[in-house]
């Protein structure tokens, strides 16, 4: 909104002609989306105890998140809102790039606030069944890559990391592909979303990375030079993913440990569900398990718990999943569980960063 009205003036005053740059924009998108965040969030968490909005703990979850009990949740609509806000403003919303992954994050954390909801209306830690919330999530994604598919110029290649001439082209493969992106780092941000602010970290890591990824791609000469795919439009993303940031260290500050306030399924699958859509927009869905390495490791520590529960008739392989509680259990701090998961996630971010240069 901001370049729209703005960036005509260069042609008077070459002041404004700054509004042009991507960079430019996505630096303040993420100023204003943290001043947003920071400047409502007292007022959110005030709001949310006066309604009586509190996480509700998992009764076979570890002894020590009893202390957790009473704190507002459900502070991912803060997230969304200055993400859409600052998006909104500093985007150029001519790109139909821009629209569409606002359109998951917002999708996603309607599923997730009404999951959230059941929750607090039935007092327990069980919001809507899976099979429903499932459904919900993949509608969304399938509705992602019928528009990715026909979209002219869109290419359905997959690109693979360390090999820059192996890009099998996967036809309406493509669009299956997009639903199990999507909607796989939806669940994954959701499942890390066990302690204060240990979801939040990795997120903002990978939006980081992904930042680049997407100015990368949107631009012809970068993206010939570092030979991955050219996407026009594809770098207004990273004015998307600069008001993510944003926005997520503006939430960090009052989730930090010990939490003043949780993000809820409203605001795990709508910054996961975003997180996968900027992924495969770019053309690197492969590169997402990198990236986010932290969230595939707690996703496959539940899948391998339950499968290896049902195949040996009760035996576990981890004291507790996801992983987080298994360290928790082992003895560790929350607060090291949550720092060394976010060390593990830079130093994924930076092997990503590194494939550009293997290839």
């Amino acid at each position: 909104m901001i370049y729209e009205f703005l960036y005509p003036f260069h042609t008077a005053f070459s002041f404004f002609n700054v509004f042009r740059y991507i960079t430019f924009r996505t630096i303040f998108a993420s100023i204003t989306a943290l001043l947003i965040c920071l400047a409502l969030g007292r007022w959110l968490i005030r709001t949310l105890q006066d309604m009586q909005i509190d996480q509700q703990i998992r009764e076979d979850g570890p002894q020590t998140h009893l202390v957790k009990k009473g704190t507002p949740t459900m502070g991912g609509i803060l997230i969304i809102f200055a993400v859409v806000i600052s998006t909104i403003l500093w985007a150029n919303l001519a790109v139909g790039y821009i629209w569409l992954t606002l359109l998951v994050t917002i999708g996603f954390g309607l599923i997730g606030f009404v999951d959230d909801y059941r929750k607090l209306a039935g007092k327990s830690s069980r919001g809507v069944s899976g099979k429903t919330r499932l459904a919900a999530e993949i509608v969304i994604a399938l509705f992602v890559g019928l528009i990715l598919y026909f979209k002219p110029g869109f290419n359905t290649q997959i690109t693979i990391p360390f090999f820059k001439t192996v890009l099998p082209n996967i036809g309406w493969g493509y669009i299956l592909l997009c639903i199990f992106i999507i909607v796989g780092a939806a669940n994954a941000v959701n499942l890390t979303d066990g302690l204060d602010g240990l979801a939040t970290g990795p997120a903002i890591i990978c939006f980081a990375t992904y930042l680049m990824f997407a100015y990368f791609a949107g631009n012809v000469k970068v993206a010939g030079y570092l030979q991955i795919p050219y996407v026009p439009g594809a770098g207004e993303l990273s004015v998307f993913c600069g008001a993510l940031m944003g926005a997520a260290l503006g939430f960090l500050w009052f989730n930090s440990y010990p939490a003043e306030i949780f993000m809820g399924d409203v605001g795990s699958l709508s910054m996961g569900g975003a997180l996968g859509t900027v992924a495969v927009i770019t053309k690197q869905e492969i590169l997402l398990a990198i990236v986010g390495g932290v969230f595939v490791m707690e996703t496959f520590s539940v899948i391998f718990q339950v499968g290896y529960f049902k195949l040996t008739g009760g035996k576990r392989i981890f004291r507790m999943a996801p992983i987080h509680h298994h360290f928790e259990l082992k003895g560790w701090a929350e607060p090291k569980v949550i720092v060394r998961f976010w060390i593990i996630s830079i130093l994924l971010a930076l092997v990503a960063i590194m494939t550009l240069k293997l290839r």
